[in-house]
């Protein structure tokens, strides 16, 4: 049995909680990575001054702008190689992956060139106060050398976990991470480069990364190949990779429009509260990654068997991951609930930023029970392929509910308004997605009994 048909058999036919956990481990650990060596940006450069960790906090939007983009190509193409996959199409599953790759790695040169043209005015428009905007340039004008490595590893990511070897995708983003910590006090204090050494720091282990993922591809440990006579030709690849991946971008892109417009809205109350927002904004990722770790884990198990018609299967994956998203994901957020102060006074000495992140980190802790329906809900109906769906629950969390709310709530609470908009924007998400769960739960079994027909 050659590599591709012990893959295929593996992903169809190993029992569903063993098969999702062994892929949702190692995504957790490379999203916990990530989430963690994002703190420790924020938290060497807190130890600065308060407008350097809002600096981070601006550029933070520009770096979700890249993983919007990114991610729609990544999870586009992932999406599809894994049907494909499921459906034994190998050679048109290189084609998209060699397509996804390289349309990253064109996407990423055009936003270093851009973002260097207008850097000023750039970090002005992602909300850069007068006393922010000199350590956002400083810290901006690496990120955007690194720019064309950090797409290219997202998409090399996705691609490797779509096809089940989500191991490898954990090494490479893990290296790069912990090396990012390892830098970040080296440049930052030891070379005495300040909010650049962080940014520098970040450039390089995102390099690293990159090669480390790029070296599975050309090593032949990965059952697909990049190769340039696979770039497509035609129009229609593109297509289904922006189409199936559209809901990432809108997940991706409004996290980017919400970040800029929660310094907005926290612009009028001062730096400590950008500060407050940037530093919760890094924790809650970090609580966020695990749920999104475990959805990622799913994905490729519900687009296997989804195009493998194993209809049993996929029910049985979506209520299982379900179930373990929110018994973590509480968990999680329990312990930061209770641990809210100690974590701000680690991050910054500054009493009016503590003050308002605590309050911010514990109301985002008592809504996290109602993201997991949605990470499950939005990747179920992106991996099979209903872009539509999946688009409307992207767009949900962070821009059908968070927009309107972000204008709405600080009008009538004030700041107050403007700790509670994602809490209370998670909750309304977890609601909207009930009915389409409902409605693809329906959907199973008619295509069941339509296979059983046949």
């Amino acid at each position: 049995m050659n590599a591709n048909a012990k893959q295929f058999q593996k992903m169809t036919e190993t029992p569903i909680r063993r098969l999702i956990l062994s892929l949702a481990v190692p995504t957790v650990i490379s999203m916990l990575v990530t989430a963690i060596y994002n703190m420790a940006d924020t938290y060497f450069v807190s130890q600065l001054n308060t407008s350097a960790s809002g600096a981070v906090g601006v550029v933070f939007s520009l770096m979700a702008m890249n993983q919007a983009v990114s991610f729609m190509i990544g999870m586009g193409s992932g999406s599809t190689i894994s049907k494909l996959l499921g459906q034994r199409k190998n050679d048109e599953a290189n084609v998209v992956a060699t397509t996804g790759f390289s349309t990253a790695i064109v996407f990423g040169c055009v936003l270093m060139v851009a973002g260097l043209l207008f850097l000023e005015p750039l970090m002005r428009l992602l909300g850069a106060t007068p006393t922010i905007l000199p350590y956002a340039k400083d810290y901006a004008r690496y990120i955007l050398l690194a720019a064309p490595v950090m797409a290219g590893s997202f998409v090399l990511n996705n691609i490797l976990r779509a096809e089940g070897k989500a191991k490898f995708a954990m090494i490479g983003i893990s290296t790069g991470g912990v090396l990012n910590i390892v830098l970040d006090p080296i440049f930052i204090n030891g070379f005495d480069l300040g909010i650049s050494g962080a940014a520098i720091a970040t450039a390089i282990s995102q390099t690293i990364s990159f090669v480390i993922l790029l070296y599975c591809f050309l090593s032949g440990k990965s059952i697909l190949h990049l190769r340039l006579r696979n770039i497509s030709r035609g129009i229609q690849t593109y297509w289904a990779i922006i189409r199936i991946g559209l809901p990432s971008f809108c997940r991706q892109g409004l996290a980017s429009a919400s970040t800029v417009l929660l310094n907005r809205a926290a612009e009028p109350y001062g730096d400590p509260a950008i500060s407050a927002m940037s530093i919760v904004g890094k924790v809650f990722f970090l609580l966020f990654s695990v749920g999104l770790g475990i959805g990622q884990g799913y994905q490729p198990v519900v687009g296997y068997n989804y195009g493998a018609k194993k209809y049993g299967r996929v029910r049985q994956a979506f209520l299982f991951t379900f179930v373990a998203d929110l018994v973590v994901m509480s968990g999680v957020a329990l312990v930061i609930f209770l641990l809210a102060e100690p974590i701000m006074v680690a991050f910054i000495d500054d009493t009016e930023v503590i003050r308002i992140g605590i309050r911010a980190l514990k109301a985002q802790c008592i809504a996290m029970p109602f993201v997991s329906l949605g990470v499950v809900s939005n990747m179920t109906f992106q991996s099979i392929g209903k872009s539509l769906i999946a688009s409307i629950l992207s767009c949900a969390r962070q821009g059908l509910f968070f927009i309107p709310l972000i204008f709405a709530l600080p009008a009538v609470w004030g700041l107050t308004g403007v700790e509670i908009t994602q809490p209370v924007s998670d909750a309304l998400t977890f609601m909207l997605c009930i009915p389409f769960d409902l409605y693809f739960f329906r959907m199973l079994k008619k295509e069941e009994n339509e296979r059983i027909s046949d």
